[in-house]
């Protein structure tokens, strides 16, 4: 193996660019030639690729984002879209592909494998932290800091004036940010798509909570269960609080990554390298028990992460 390929696909995640800085400085430290890929699948399709080098990653290991760009590809869901990025990648003699991002992503990299022969390996990117098999995914911690630092000044407000701030989260499918954050901010309610809420509950226990003495509500709800509108207009006429909303939205993507995330990333850039100089040419880098560890993709996929719902059931404990 003498020339390797990188891309981030999806959506961002704070430390893409720390894992595509690993990638490139352990790949050309091991006498290979690094290229990056722009715009993701997209970019692979359209021959987007650009030899990179030490320089070319300095000082990016502190920023969000991705310095290489990021899409989601229509094109590349089709059998014809595929064949065009594999044709791409051997025009450049491209003999190995790290593809960084979410569980789409690495659908895809499994398929053009499968598909095409073409060597790939996977990182875990995505702040949903939804992909089996490994125990965080790069982002992960930097978007509950910045969940949970927006939480807590919200009920600095809602203590002053006695009112309930509905928290809509990023979590089409996947609760974890709801309820991670909810659980460490010390949230009176958290709502999933993983379970059904009821609303009457929920506000008896919102309504025992004010008559013992509770000035203030947080309620956290992950936008695939509900909207903050939704649930406002459910409980506003039960709970007897003013009720005010904060839609969170794409700031929980950015900024620049905790140092968690900075090490995780390297972690697995360096490893994803090694990967495919080993042989290991189809394969997610993931945290198991502290280690970084080679995951088949195929099983990777096959084993979608669901909820805790120890810590759900932990975080009702605690509201």
């Amino acid at each position: 193996m003498k020339r390797i390929a990188v891309l981030t696909s999806g959506g961002d995640s704070p430390g893409m660019n720390a894992a595509i800085r690993a990638v490139v400085r352990v790949g050309v430290r091991k006498g290979l030639e690094v290229f990056g890929v722009e715009r993701g699948f997209c970019g692979l399709i359209e021959g987007r690729i650009k030899k990179m080098s030490f320089n070319d990653v300095a000082g990016i290991m502190e920023k969000g984002g991705t310095i290489l760009r990021s899409s989601r590809c229509e094109e590349f869901r089709t059998t014809e879209g595929r064949k065009k990025a594999a044709v791409k990648l051997r025009e450049h003699n491209i003999d190995g592909l790290v593809v960084i991002g979410g569980e789409g992503s690495l659908t895809g990299a499994l398929i053009l494998y499968e598909e095409h022969t073409i060597p790939v390996v996977g990182i875990p990117g995505t702040i949903d932290n939804d992909i089996g098999m490994t125990d965080m995914c790069v982002g992960v911690d930097t978007c509950l800091n910045t969940v949970v630092d927006a939480i807590q000044k919200l009920k600095d407000t809602a203590s002053s004036h006695e009112r309930a701030f509905i928290v809509e989260t990023m979590g089409r499918e996947s609760g974890y940010i709801a309820l991670v954050s909810g659980l460490t901010t010390g949230a009176e309610a958290v709502i999933v798509p993983e379970v059904p809420v009821n609303y009457d509950t929920l506000s008896s226990r919102l309504l025992e909570e004010r008559k013992r003495g509770k000035i203030n509500c947080i309620i956290v709800v992950a936008e695939g269960a509900a909207s903050a509108y939704e649930v406002a207009r459910s409980l506003e006429n039960r709970i007897g609080y003013d009720t005010r909303i904060t839609i969170l939205g794409h700031v929980q993507r950015g900024g620049s990554p905790t140092a968690f995330d900075r090490l995780l990333a390297s972690r697995m850039g360096a490893q994803a390298v090694h990967a495919l100089l080993n042989g290991d040419h189809c394969t997610m880098m993931a945290l198991e028990l502290g280690k970084i560890v080679h995951v088949p993709l195929k099983k990777v996929i096959e084993n979608k992460k669901t909820l805790d719902m120890s810590l759900y059931n932990l975080a009702y404990q605690l509201s």
